[in-house]
């Protein structure tokens, strides 16, 4: 009997390991060694602080996201409230007693690693809204008290993040949770109105804004109005994305990067600084490799069984691609600098460490894609 187990335990493993998306897993680990080759360019050609801290943060978390892709599907559907709920107490220890950095109050010290609940509630947000749509009927996605709760689960995250004050990561919360409404067929019209409220009333949400943030928006308006400070950081982005040209300038050779014209190049404004270098096709190709990734987690929600995979798969692969339009948007200067990181790209490790779990579930969701959940 022991030996007939453990026969029927390794098949198992090698059937799982038969049923991983190679596809998606090679691109995935394409995007990390091209984030490591950029960290690199960031520490000025040298192995130091944020290549070493980013090459050993992705090798973990891959290690992780692999780990989490061989536990059945079910595992995911049934922690996402507790894994919401453990997260909005994380919020709530943060705001009274997280690492305070740059003016905001948003880790918390877990000794070994400081770590920002605010990413991982962009996962556990989309969790718990696909868990509470999973068995509900169509019809009643629509009702009055659907609505509500869902908008309960989506407000309570958002809110403590803006306490932090955090409003870039409150608002991709925000979105995650959308997206889902979005997908288990929430009517139109409700998207429709809130466009409309959310405009009509845009002019009294910015009175309500702290002046940094009030700043952020005059500088996206016209960066030209303080080219030396507010909009210092935009116009040598745009600058450095421009300069790159076809094929860009050369590995280590991006001048608005080394001579220090660009300043925080390592997290939300990577991608100048890898356009700069590799110019309009190697951008081309990042972006390849995004849509590569974005594809196949769809597809991999399209044949799954369980509807909450489903849900999980449509819903984080639009979150990616959102993050990464904002992302790229914002160093363009087509939108409001927000803290977007890119996925995979932008040092930090609580954004790296949220969007690996995705991929783990995702590839949890291919390996037990004909598991169905009662």
């Amino acid at each position: 009997m022991y030996i007939h187990n453990r026969l029927e335990n390794k098949s198992n493993f090698f059937q799982k390991i038969k049923q991983i998306d190679y596809i998606l897993l090679i691109s995935i680990l394409i995007l990390g060694m091209v984030s490591i080759v950029t960290m690199y360019s960031t520490d000025g050609g040298q192995v130091l602080f944020y290549t070493k801290s980013h090459l050993i943060k992705f090798l973990i978390f891959s290690v992780l996201m692999l780990v989490i892709s061989f536990f059945n599907i079910r595992l995911w559907f049934s922690i996402s409230y507790f894994a919401y709920l453990i997260l909005v107490l994380m919020l709530i220890w943060t705001i009274n007693f997280g690492v305070t950095a740059s003016g905001s109050q948003r880790w918390m010290d877990l000794y070994f690693i400081n770590i920002q609940p605010s990413e991982l509630m962009k996962i556990a947000i989309i969790l718990c809204l696909a868990k509470y749509f999973h068995r509900m009927r169509l019809e009643n996605v629509n009702s009055f008290y659907s609505i509500i709760i869902s908008l309960i689960i989506i407000f309570v995250p958002m809110s403590l993040v803006i306490i932090q004050p955090d409003l870039g990561t409150s608002i991709l919360i925000s979105i995650s949770g959308i997206i889902v409404l979005w997908f288990v067929g929430l009517n139109h019209k409700y998207f429709f109105y809130s466009f409309l409220i959310s405009i009509v009333s845009f002019p009294f949400i910015i009175s309500f804004l702290k002046p940094y943030q009030k700043l952020r928006i005059l500088t996206f308006l016209n960066p030209d109005r303080d080219p030396l400070g507010a909009g210092y950081q935009i116009i040598q982005s745009k600058i450095a994305v421009g300069s790159g040209g076809l094929t860009g300038k050369g590995f280590l050779k991006g001048t608005q990067s080394y001579l220090e014209f660009l300043p925080e190049k390592h997290t939300d404004f990577i991608f100048t600084l890898f356009s700069e270098e590799f110019g309009f096709l190697g951008s081309l190709f990042l972006l390849l490799i995004y849509a590569v990734i974005i594809y196949r987690i769809i597809l991999i929600g399209s044949i799954s069984r369980s509807y909450f995979a489903k849900i999980f798969c449509y819903s984080f692969g639009s979150a990616i691609f959102v993050f990464i339009t904002i992302n790229m948007f914002m160093v363009l200067g087509m939108l409001p600098i927000v803290g977007s990181p890119l996925p995979i790209m932008s040092y930090g490790g609580s954004s790296m460490l949220a969007t690996m779990i995705g991929f783990g579930i995702v590839l949890s969701a291919k390996i037990h894609s004909q598991q169905s959940i009662a």
